[in-house]
């Protein structure tokens, strides 16, 4: 096992310790060069509005294991037309503190329309932000499927909701989508299912490894 070099680096809340990646994280771009990597947190396309902390690169990393399921996600996906789109992988727990702070900011709004138009800020911390993410140990991500269209475009799936919003719509059994998007969440969670990964039932996109490898560590070293 490579050794974990702790290293000591400024956050804008404070003093925090982050690890090197461990030998038994892979990063995805490698493993999976033909999935589409949208890194939402290493840019400002995101609820927060800004890059994130410990976003070094838009790179996808997961432990080995949740790593090895999701290539065969992919291929079972590609035998069916569709091409996976990538959100989120791993996230250190200095991103989830970027997180907080930006929640317990409340007169910071300026996503509201497009991430919680329905609630108030001080709503999202618990069942959508969470103060420790299960992101951090490694074997979660955030994902949907991408389809052809007629010109021979990738075009991800409608799903009803975009990515990260917070609302009871992007409850994957919501009710009030249509069929056809209904079904293509589906499609998505039977692939993710077929290989160990479990969706979180509050987000369409999300899905952890089951049962995690690490089921109690939050890891901290940066994505780069």
């Amino acid at each position: 096992m490579r050794r974990k070099i702790l290293l000591t680096v400024m956050m804008t809340s404070g003093w925090a310790t982050a690890q090197s990646m461990p030998e038994d994280f892979a990063d995805m771009t490698a493993m999976l060069p033909d999935a589409v990597y949208d890194i939402r947190y290493h840019g400002s396309n995101n609820f927060v509005g800004m890059p994130v902390d410990g976003y070094l690169a838009p790179k996808c990393i997961l432990q080995g294991k949740a790593a090895k399921a999701l290539v065969k996600v992919s291929v079972a996906a590609q035998a069916q037309g569709y091409k996976l789109k990538i959100f989120d992988c791993y996230r250190p727990t200095q991103a989830v503190a970027h997180f907080m702070r930006w929640a317990q900011d409340l007169a910071d709004t300026a996503t509201k329309a497009a991430y919680y138009p329905n609630l108030s800020k001080d709503k999202l911390v618990g069942e959508y932000i969470a103060e420790r993410s299960g992101h951090s140990r490694g074997a979660t991500l955030d994902l949907t499927l991408m389809e052809q269209d007629e010109q021979g475009e990738w075009v991800e799936l409608d799903m009803g909701s975009p990515f990260d919003m917070f609302d009871v719509l992007s409850n994957t059994e919501n009710p009030s989508v249509t069929d056809a998007q209904l079904q293509n969440r589906f499609t998505l969670r039977t692939l993710m299912e077929a290989q160990g990964f479990t969706n979180y039932d509050m987000e369409w996109w999300h899905y952890s490894l089951s049962p995690q490898p690490y089921p109690d560590t939050y890891f901290n070293f940066p994505v780069e």
